[in-house]
């Protein structure tokens, strides 16, 4: 059957071979029985899978380790699935009457086996400038982490030896206590959990089954991400305890402020400085933007606070095809460090302008015709009667 198979027994290697060894050994094996050198040869064609099998599996560190440890059933859900039906069955019927079954038998009815976690997800934060946000980028990041020991290749144990089922929790890495008709369950102190111990621990790892390192990888940004959205890197996270998957690792994006630009989701503003000549008798100016230089018509008589619109030059939206706009709010600018003759003019600019103030200023006038308003019209008495 194929739960029986020993794969290291089809490769023809030693269940201490090193990852170089089993990938020479699979080279000659797949050579000597590979479809096209035995055409027609239907035992060669099902040696050949068989050999496939078992390098997919063996070539793999976490699948290894699970294969070290259960067998095909680690690896393979065909394999296992008519021992877990029926052995699950069996531990939810436990796990309801187990208190009853030890008081009245004395002994634990539950199946012992290590206890399988999934690894910890990890967390990246991540900062890109304004313009790979909007375009989209790729990163190339370093995590520290944890991964599988290649020297006991998760084991914990020397190379050479193997785990043993702890004494005191039978490798259920659980203990009960009687106290009267209760029983409490805790984790048993011994093996902490884990159901075994290492009397021989790993020099490389130090019996924890892992070592810490710099994982490097890669992550693809996607064009119109904004700060607080995060990208799933699927099992990038920390190693499995007792052949479980591992973790991911969860990149959070972090848009550095832009020195033009303010971003609100996918809309851009900026402020756009005028001359008051330009404000006065418009003109046409050049603005920045994420895709080059634009151009503004300003007409005539443009007031500070006026806004101007240019679709489609904001940012592509992360989720589909649209693009936000981009608003320049205009600011006009009062000129500084003047020459005595530029004052000068600006004075004989003004007091030519007295006269036409109701036309040519429009809100002044309006301010100073409330502000007469208010200092002319009755308000009362201060007096008491």
């Amino acid at each position: 059957m194929a739960s029986q198979t020993d794969l290291y027994a089809v490769l023809g290697v030693s269940r201490d071979a090193t990852a170089d060894e089993i990938k020479k050994a699979y080279r000659r094996l797949a050579m000597k029985y590979h479809p096209d050198r035995n055409p027609g040869d239907k035992a060669a064609e099902e040696k050949f899978k068989e050999i496939q099998r078992a390098y997919d599996i063996l070539s793999d560190e976490q699948k290894r380790a699970a294969y070290d440890r259960y067998g095909l059933a680690g690896v393979d859900p065909s394999a296992a699935a008519a021992a877990g039906a029926s052995a699950r069955a069996f531990e939810e019927f436990a796990s309801a009457f187990g208190d009853i079954f030890e008081d009245l038998f004395g002994s634990s009815s539950r199946r012992t086996r290590s206890q399988v976690y999934r690894g910890a997800d990890l967390r990246y934060t991540l900062e890109i400038t304004l313009e790979e946000a909007a375009h989209g980028t790729t990163k190339t990041i370093r995590v520290p982490s944890f991964e599988i020991c290649g020297s006991c290749r998760g084991t914990g144990a020397r190379p050479g030896t193997a785990p043993k089922l702890c004494p005191s929790c039978g490798g259920s890495g659980q203990i009960r206590i009687q106290q009267g008709f209760f029983s409490i369950q805790q984790t048993c102190p011994e093996c902490h959990g884990s159901g075994r111990v290492i009397a021989d621990p790993c020099p490389e790892c130090r019996g924890s089954g892992r070592i810490k390192r710099q994982k490097t990888l890669e992550v693809k940004i996607p064009a119109g991400i904004d700060t607080g959205m995060r990208l799933r890197q699927s099992g990038y996270g920390e190693p499995g305890i007792n052949g479980g998957p591992p973790g991911d690792l969860y990149v959070e994006i972090q848009v550095k402020p832009h020195p033009v630009f303010q971003r609100d989701g996918d809309d851009l503003h900026c402020e756009m400085p005028i001359s008051i000549v330009t404000a006065a008798l418009g003109g046409e100016i050049e603005i920045p933007t994420l895709d080059g230089i634009a151009r503004i018509k300003i007409p005539p008589e443009t007031q500070t606070g006026q806004t101007f619109r240019l679709r489609g030059k904001g940012i592509r939206n992360v989720r589909h095809h649209g693009v936000g706009d981009l608003y320049c709010h205009v600011v006009v600018e009062t000129p500084v460090n003047l020459t005595e003759r530029q004052k000068e003019l600006l004075k004989e600019f003004e007091a030519i302008g007295r006269d036409h103030l109701a036309h040519q200023q429009p809100k002044s006038k309006s301010w100073l015709d409330r502000v007469r308003e208010f200092f002319t019209a009755p308000h009362g008495s201060d007096e008491t009667p």
